[in-house]
């Protein structure tokens, strides 16, 4: 048992150092999978670990949001990365666990709490007859003294200025002796550097060390997916009632009898789909049957993002209301059919309600090309549309508010590995390009681009040269026009003037975007060469490839 712990403490250190140096003054890229690969080979090869089918599958699945960082370097398969990393950790610690949501917060919490862990693992260790015990228990007793005088310092300095000069010198003079002994000690090492290496050793401990008793994991075992009946008790009943009369009172008869509660629910439900109906016939008369593109002053945008919210609040309430009514015995009601039938077509008009927001997303793209934003409506839709099918299994199958949970996270995970996949960035750009004939191109959007769509922009220098004017160049290195009385007579000197001048604009505007252009292309190739291997992914290699040999 020592031995292991030894090992786990020395790869926890060993982690904290190479931490340091894979991503110290790197860019996030073929680093991360190395980290990885590292932490993966010491968990499954401890005996502490599970080896489940489960603790692999998630395993894969790092390691694939490791690839795509690599492949496709961006905020969004960087974001991928942790959040698969930290369900990993959740699920390899606590293999009990079974929804991606629980995995997730158990993972943070034991991230986050990496120093307490470290600290009792480093109590039980021992160096012949030293103990860390023996060290850090003096420390123990200065903790609570050193914050109280700080809370009180911060106190007194507020409350005198007086003080507040002579803390802060005191403050200053003991940051800079730590300095001098830390630059001693260590020579050319930064304190930056030294804190970066803490961190590494304290992220490292949180990936390998586990609580020791897993709270979420023993909650989640008692949760099921399947609605169970539940019977009345048959022995005392009349005690069991009158005992929780007297004890509850009014809670007792706020709890509805299955026969009211089916009633009241029929009622709401009815109530709910004729007024969804009514929003649904609303979208069918004047989105499918009667609508225009491009149609002149149409608020694409207003549409898009109503639709959206209304979307957003009738699937929460959707969810809200079949959840209350069908989260006990009414599942298992004779008479309960009418609801379900009107529960189904509740849930068969918020998939039309997708539809229509689908259809004003559609041509919100068609008039406007594409964005993030919308393009993220059409995933957003897409959840939407499963978690409607996933609700109707839940009434149709009887199942628990668990399972949707379960269910959802693992599609929500999923679906975030899968839009990894995708360089998003030069699909908009190359989208919005191809398409510039029918949809309004907008020249400032292409340029916000992350440094990957350089080659794209390059290539089509000259053609977007066209969509200056309707650019923020458009307001850049404009000379004033001589201001002329319209009623008079606009002498021919005058107008040889104003056409120079607009030469001359148009000139300065090209020139402007040209040179933007080629400064973005020159910083990209100068932090490119200051990078190492370590920081290597596949589209800044790519971007780097044009620039030398592709461009002509």
């Amino acid at each position: 048992m020592k031995k292991q712990i030894d090992l786990k403490l020395i790869a926890i250190f060993g982690g904290g150092f190479l931490f340091n140096y894979l991503f110290w003054m790197e860019s996030l890229a073929l680093n991360l999978l190395i980290y990885s690969i590292f932490i993966i080979i010491i968990l499954l090869q401890s005996k502490e670990i599970e080896k489940s089918n489960k603790v692999f599958l998630f395993c894969f699945s790092h390691l694939l949001a490791a690839l795509l960082v690599i492949y496709n370097q961006s905020a969004l398969t960087i974001t991928s990365y942790y959040i698969s990393l930290v369900v990993f950790v959740g699920f390899v610690h606590a293999t009990l666990l079974r929804g991606v949501f629980t995995a997730l917060l158990s993972g943070f919490l034991q991230i986050i709490s990496s120093p307490i862990n470290l600290i009792r693992r480093l109590l039980n260790f021992k160096i012949g007859n030293l103990s860390f015990k023996q060290i850090l228990k003096p420390i123990k007793y200065l903790i609570i003294p050193m914050f109280i005088i700080m809370l009180f310092g911060i106190i007194y300095s507020i409350a005198n200025p007086v003080f507040a000069d002579y803390a802060e010198t005191l403050v200053t003079n003991i940051g800079n002796f730590v300095s001098n002994i830390f630059t001693f000690l260590f020579g050319d090492l930064s304190f930056a550097r030294f804190m970066h290496i803490i961190l590494g050793i304290l992220f490292t401990a949180g990936i390998l060390l586990a609580f020791k008793n897993n709270g979420l994991q023993t909650a989640e075992i008692k949760l099921n997916e399947n609605l169970i009946r539940k019977r009345k008790s048959r022995l005392l009943p009349i005690f069991s009632f009158e005992g929780r009369n007297i004890f509850v009172g009014d809670k007792v008869k706020s709890n509805m009898a299955l026969k009211t509660k089916n009633i009241t629910g029929v009622i709401s439900f009815l109530a709910l789909n004729l007024m969804l109906l009514f929003l649904n016939w609303i979208d069918l008369s004047t989105l499918w049957l009667n609508y225009v593109i491009n149609e002149v002053g149409k608020n694409y945008s207003a549409e898009l993002h109503e639709g959206t919210n209304a979307l957003i609040v009738s699937l929460f309430m959707a969810m809200a209301v079949i959840i209350y009514f069908f989260n006990g015995n009414l599942n298992f009601f004779s008479r309960n059919k009418t609801i379900k039938l009107l529960a189904f077509l509740w849930i068969a008009q918020n998939a039309f309600l997708v539809c229509s927001v689908m259809l004003r997303d559609y041509n919100y793209i068609a008039m406007h090309g594409l964005t993030y934003k919308r393009i993220g409506v059409v995933i957003f839709l897409i959840l939407c549309s499963f978690g409607l099918v996933t609700v109707y299994i839940k009434v149709a199958k009887q199942k628990t508010f668990f399972y949707l949970c379960k269910i959802n996270s693992l599609t929500w995970y999923s679906l975030l590995l899968v839009c990894g996949l995708v360089n998003w960035d030069v699909f908009i750009v190359n989208y919005n390009i191809e398409h510039r004939k029918t949809i309004a191109l907008g020249l400032d959007h292409l340029l916000e681009m992350s440094d990957k769509t350089l080659p794209l922009l390059d290539k089509n220098r000259e053609l977007l040269k066209n969509y200056i004017s309707y650019s923020s160049y458009a307001n850049k290195y404009t000379n004033d026009m001589i201001n002329v009385d319209t009623t008079a007579v606009i002498s021919k000197k005058a107008q040889i003037k104003n056409i120079k001048l607009k030469m001359e604009n148009k000139q300065n505007q090209l020139k402007a975007f040209d040179d933007d252009l080629d400064i973005r292309i020159e910083n990209f190739n100068k932090s490119y060469d200051e990078t190492t291997w370590l920081s290597w992914n596949f589209r800044d290699w790519q971007t780097r490839e044009y620039f030398i040999n592709g461009r002509k």
